[in-house]
């Protein structure tokens, strides 16, 4: 009984180890790929890290891979670096700030940044040069005062020019109280405005209406325009050191150089003189301008006036004087 009985366990024995053997071989020609053996890794040394303590500067970083190289020539890696110039600070990157909820900086340091601000200040204002008014010259009577508009002055509708504020004069005898400044007497343009007074403005329309163009009459087409080279300057005559105030000192004197006409053509008192026609009609306007002015002085007179005639309307107890 007892034989039968291990025979029959080692029988069952038998098919269970028979059945482990077909699943085994069965997972073996399985399709599912197995997977691969772990490799073992060796454990090498451990790196160990040193932490620099606070304060200390880091060591500049190498590239990975590289080693180490120690100088062959020439300075090293220290002398190479370039160095700070003498007197300059070393420039700080500023770091961002957070919002806080402190106090505000004082005003102290507010000035301090305002101060070092890249915006460039605004230049002070320059202070306006103070132009002084230039002195009543020969060639400079725009410098005058205008107070009123150009137009008809004098009373008269024939002189066209403008009221200026009265002139006083730079030196004892000089000045004008009432001027003006004129363009235009009779129709016949003047070259340069003549700072003179009323009475001599008068007497240069009667001059220009009675004497001067009735000479030229139709000559050119009529007589358009004179060459004013001087009115009002406070000087003496013929800018004599030590001689009495000139006529042109008080407003009351005009010098003329030349005379145009309605075609274009000039004649001048330096160059037609005693010269052919132009010559006999200088002369005769030479001759008519004695009478309504005081001292008619031409080129017979000085070597002073010998390339204009000078007029005013100065008066003597003899008449006029004219030469």
């Amino acid at each position: 009984m007892r034989g039968r009985a291990a025979a029959l366990l080692t029988a069952l024995a038998l098919i269970a180890g028979g059945g482990a053997g077909a699943k085994a071989a069965t997972i073996d020609r399985s399709l599912i790929p197995k997977p691969r053996p772990v490799a073992a890794v060796s454990a090498g040394p451990v790196a160990t890290v040193k932490v620099p303590p606070a304060g200390a500067t880091r060591p500049r970083a190498r590239p990975m891979g590289l080693p180490r190289l120690a100088p062959v020539f020439g300075p090293s890696a220290q002398q190479l670096r370039p160095r700070s110039r003498p007197g300059s600070a070393p420039v700080r990157v500023a770091t961002p700030v957070r919002a806080s909820t402190a106090a505000p900086a004082p005003v102290a340091a507010t000035a301090a940044i305002i101060t070092r601000s890249l915006v460039p200040l605004p230049r002070p204002a320059t202070p306006k040069r103070v132009i002084q008014a230039a002195a009543i010259t020969t060639f400079n009577t725009g410098a005058v005062t205008s107070t009123g508009k150009t137009g008809p002055v004098c009373g008269s509708k024939s002189i066209i020019g403008t009221r200026i504020k009265s002139i006083p004069g730079s030196s004892s005898g000089c000045g004008v109280k009432e001027p003006v400044r004129v363009t235009q007497i009779s129709g016949v343009t003047l070259s340069t405005p003549a700072v003179i007074d009323c009475t001599t403005a008068k007497a240069t329309q009667r001059w220009l209406e009675k004497g001067a163009k009735p000479a030229v009459g139709r000559l050119g087409g009529g007589l358009a325009s004179m060459r004013v080279i001087a009115s009002y300057s406070c000087r003496t005559r013929n800018s004599r050191p030590g001689a009495k105030i000139s006529e042109h000192g008080k407003g009351k004197a005009i010098d003329i150089a030349g005379f145009t006409f309605q075609n274009g053509k000039t004649i001048t008192v330096l160059e037609s003189w005693g010269k052919g026609s132009n010559g006999k009609l200088l002369s005769k306007l030479h001759a008519s301008a004695c009478g309504p002015f005081g001292t008619v002085l031409g080129p017979k007179s000085d070597k002073y006036h010998r390339d204009h005639f000078h007029v005013d309307t100065a008066s003597y107890r003899s008449g006029p004087y004219c030469k």
